[in-house]
């Protein structure tokens, strides 16, 4: 009959929380029963008076009950129990040891009641000390017999979860009292060699090359590698990670604890790793105060503002408290979204009234004219353009209007409305252009270039794919995975340059400040990552297996792989040593200009051939790949 009336109960219970009165009711019940073992052991030195003992019961019973109230010690939830349930069980049973060894310290001395119905002090000190060790220990055994009441129903996954500092023990505990799966941690491992050898819960701490090899993972069956050190260095945690998925193991983190809810884990925030994290480098260091000195108190517009590398820059630059944050951007729905964000996150909230959104198309030099007379920029990031290779050369009527006139729009006014700094943001693919879209951003910063102004100095940075951004390669595997594959690479042996969004935006506000006009800026963009391994990866990363790739052929356009600079330029270090400084030829204004007018007369045509065919002619170097335009080169397409 017990055993019904418990398993009745576990299972009332096993979705939701005991009732705070069963605690309140248990924990007097353990409090009764150390009362009699404590009185028992007192009928030693004389007789057992029922009427004396049931007096003294009444009184710890009323002492608990005001003691349990004051500190609460019912309303923890017994399954989560944990180190501050504890403290809170030794308050509760350590005031009454304050309080009635006081209550008698002054009986003795003033002899108010009937010394023999006070409990002695030797029975107050082994009373609640003996209710403290009680109240713990159920406490430990309903989370035993809940946990193991589970694990009989569920499988379990080995785990080996690497660190054994405060986030590993943490992450241990979060895994025992997960409902949804069965963990069995066989393992932490630590570099510390001063841990080796050493327990946690009972599981051994392990050096990596000990835990992490082929014999070690089939001998102990384990399936699954969670990462806790929240801190961790990005070069670390990419060797261990490349190891794991070497040895077929899944791969998880424990997030940063500023990402914690209410300072505290549990085991449904434990992170996927993601590609990111294997094609991302440390953090880098920036002289801020070059930054601070080049916005502050002014008036900054960024172009594109609503886009990745756009709003990036748009976050950072306001917490540098520019007199007046301008972002404009032609796409509604994403300015909406970045307004939304910046006006309702705390951290930017001190900046609301310093923000400036603004709906419009660079090519529309009426519209500009209107702004820059409004705003007066006096610092200008320019990150708005076509960024899409197929798509430009489909379209290079619409690919020149933007990319290069409406740069050559923005730059013009800046210079006609006195602006210190014009920025621009270009990419690898200007270098020996093989499509539409690198060539006119080759021909955005020949124009930007040959601008000569005491006022407006003129800067370009130049950098390669950034990770997750619109339009990259990783968005677009992420999405091929969760409708099941295939993920499509062009070509097997395609490279591309990596760099995360905030690095690259960093690095575009350092080089903007350290820049004196002309200057092209090209940043480290560390190894180029293989495009078919960086697949791979992502599919051992999901855990999914019978996921396929699938090659489709070079784009329009594409090339298997990218420079940071033409044949004939060189670089020469800078301050920073992320950022190089490009030694390029210098154009002449007059040429310059006169070619760009022959180009807009060209462009009036709308006939692509003759568009792409001018465009060549002002950027020798772009020999169209994989394209109609091949043909222009005398090439077969």
């Amino acid at each position: 009959m017990l055993k019904k009336l418990l398993f009745h109960f576990v299972r009332s219970y096993r979705h939701s929380t005991v009732p705070q009165s069963f605690i309140f009711v248990i924990d007097l019940l353990v409090a009764v029963a150390i009362f009699f073992i404590v009185e028992l052991f007192q009928t030693q030195n004389g007789p057992w008076n029922p009427h004396i003992v049931f007096i003294k019961m009444c009184e710890v019973l009323a002492v608990c009950v005001g003691c349990f109230l004051l500190t609460g010690t019912y309303r923890s939830i017994i399954r989560h129990s944990g180190l501050n349930d504890i403290i809170c069980i030794l308050t509760a049973c350590g005031i009454p040891i304050v309080a009635l060894g006081s209550i008698n310290f002054l009986n003795n001395s003033y002899h108010l009641i009937d010394q023999c119905i006070m409990l002695s002090y030797r029975e107050v000190v082994e009373m609640f000390f003996l209710l403290a060790v009680g109240m713990i220990v159920v406490r430990l055994l309903a989370q035993r017999i809940y946990n193991e009441y589970f694990k009989r129903r569920r499988p379990a996954t080995n785990i080996i979860i690497y660190g054994a500092g405060a986030a590993g023990v943490i992450a241990y505990n979060a895994l025992q009292q997960d409902l949804r799966r069965e963990y069995r941690v066989v393992a932490f491992i630590d570099d510390a060699p001063s841990k080796e050898g050493q327990t946690l819960n009972g599981v051994p701490i392990m050096q990596r090359r000990k835990a992490m090899n082929a014999g070690f993972i089939k001998k102990r069956d384990v399936s699954m590698l969670l990462i806790a050190i929240p801190a961790i260095r990005t070069i670390h945690k990419q060797a261990i990670v490349n190891k794991a998925l070497e040895l077929g193991l899944t791969v998880k983190a424990v997030p940063h604890i500023s990402m914690w809810i209410n300072g505290e884990f549990t085991a449904n925030q434990i992170e996927d790793i993601q590609i990111e994290d294997l094609l991302g480098r440390d953090s880098i260091q920036l002289d801020n105060s070059n930054v601070v000195r080049e916005v502050f108190d002014k008036v900054v517009m960024v172009t594109g503002a609503a886009g990745s590398i756009g709003s990036e820059m748009c976050r950072q630059l306001i917490q540098y408290h520019p007199k007046q944050l301008v972002m404009l951007d032609q796409a509604e729905t994403p300015m909406y979204d970045l307004q939304f964000e910046l006006r309702s996150d705390a951290k930017y909230s001190p900046f609301v009234d310093k923000m400036a959104f603004v709906i419009a198309n660079i090519k529309d030099r009426r519209r500009m004219r209107e702004i820059f007379e409004h705003y007066h920029p006096q610092v200008i990031y320019h990150a708005a353009a076509y960024k899409h290779v197929p798509f430009m050369e489909e379209n290079p009527y619409e690919s020149v209007f933007v990319n290069v006139f409406g740069t050559k729009n923005i730059a013009d006014l800046a210079m006609e409305y006195g602006a210190e700094k014009f920025v621009m943001v270009s990419t690898d693919k200007a270098v020996n252009p093989t499509n539409v879209m690198g060539t006119t951003k080759r021909m955005a910063e020949i124009y930007i270039q040959s601008r000569k102004s005491e006022k407006t100095h003129f800067i370009t940075t130049r950098f390669g794919n950034v990770l997750g951004s619109n339009g990259s390669v990783i968005p677009l595997f992420k999405k091929q995975l969760a409708q099941g594959g295939p993920l499509t690479v062009t070509h097997r042996d395609i490279i591309r340059y990596f760099m995360t969004i905030p690095e690259a935006c960093s690095l575009v506000l350092e080089a903007g400040a350290m820049g004196q006009g002309g200057d092209i800026f090209v940043f480290d963009m560390g190894q180029p990552v293989k495009i078919y391994d960086m697949a791979k990866k992502m599919i051992q990363l999901s855990g999914r297996t019978n996921i396929e790739i699938k090659e489709v052929g070079l784009r329009p356009g594409e090339k298997l792989y990218e420079e940071l600079l033409a044949t004939k330029e060189n670089t020469i270090p800078t301050y920073h040593p992320k950022i190089m400084h490009a030694m390029v030829r210098q154009y002449d204004t007059a040429e310059v200009d006169r070619t760009y007018s022959e180009l807009e007369q060209t462009l009036a045509g709308m006939d692509a051939m003759q568009i792409v065919a001018k465009m060549k002619a002002i950027v020798p170097e772009f020999i169209s790949n994989n394209s109609i335009y091949c043909q222009l080169d005398g090439k077969r397409s």
